[in-house]
């Protein structure tokens, strides 16, 4: 029971823009026994399976509790919601730092933050600067459409499995944000098209739940490919790594401020400022509050 509350906590992080699932995976004492568990899953599978099943049962439901209303949120609160992710991401540097401080600094690390901010910010502008809650595909109706959603997964799972990275920001990086948690939220939908006898609206809804199976897919090949890179990397180069997380963050950041603030803007800068401001300060406040690791 206390590993499906765990997974639905870190499920609940991975909908939210800004904010780790594997931050909240350190936090809650799951992270090393994840990459374990993926990683030598042959070895006993009954064991492995016993483990991941309720953390994966909870981030599901943790997904499905949270997707309409970071959408809605997203939709109708732009400025301060963004404002609230911005901090969110903001509040990783102490963790951050603390990694770092691991070995002692030497100049050629500072090309690892240069490297990092230049990798995620380049595939931002590959991707456009769209509002992040555009729902790019509605339907899986190609084979292209599945590729998408396929890399898609592959891309932000990968990433995510880097402690401190948002999975979401990186569906943000390549425009499917919208596309993935209105799929998700389009279960519901179909449930209730089901439950009215609505064929043509389940249909409809399971049009863009389809587009959850190849990303599905795509998110357990990145998990497969990811899971030990990255126990090998933070065995031995855990600092260097965290370097590297720096350039991350601060493009996450500028990101965020291109897609969620500045097309939202009004003329008058004073009001929408201080709310801004006031924003980043709690969602600051909440990752310092939320994402303590026990290291």
């Amino acid at each position: 029971m206390l590993n499906l509350i765990k997974g639905a906590i870190i499920g609940i992080a991975l909908v939210i823009p800004g904010l780790s699932g594997s931050i909240f995976a350190v936090v809650v004492g799951l992270y090393d026994r994840l990459l374990a568990a993926v990683n030598h899953f042959r070895d006993d599978p009954r064991r492995h399976a016993r483990f991941l099943a309720p953390v994966g049962l909870g981030a599901v439901v943790g997904i499905l509790l949270s997707t309409k209303a970071v959408l809605v949120l997203t939709a109708r609160w732009p400025l301060a919601s963004y404002g609230f992710f911005i901090g969110l991401v903001l509040g990783i540097g102490p963790y951050v730092w603390r990694k770092i401080r691991q070995v002692p600094f030497r100049p050629a690390y500072l090309a690892l933050p240069v490297i990092g901010f230049g990798a995620i910010y380049g595939l931002a502008k590959l991707g456009g600067t769209d509002p992040e809650n555009l729902i790019a595909l509605t339907q899986l109706s190609s084979l292209g459409d599945g590729a998408t959603m396929v890399f898609a997964g592959a891309f932000s799972v990968a990433l995510m499995a880097i402690p401190g990275i948002s999975g979401s920001i990186m569906l943000m990086v390549i425009d499917q944000y919208g596309t993935v948690y209105n799929a998700v939220s389009q279960l519901g939908t179909a449930a209730r098209a089901l439950l009215a006898g609505d064929m043509a609206g389940l249909q409809h809804a399971l049009g863009a739940v389809a587009l959850l199976l190849p990303f599905m897919l795509g998110a357990a090949v990145g998990l497969l490919l990811i899971a030990k890179l990255m126990e090998w990397l933070l065995a031995r180069y855990e600092a260097q790594v965290y370097y590297a997380v720096i350039g991350i963050v601060l493009a996450a950041v500028v990101i965020l401020v291109e897609t969620g603030l500045l097309p939202y803007w009004p003329a008058t800068v004073l009001a929408p400022a201080a709310l801004v401001l006031l924003s980043v300060i709690v969602g600051v406040a909440a990752t310092l509050f939320l994402d303590k690791p026990s290291d």
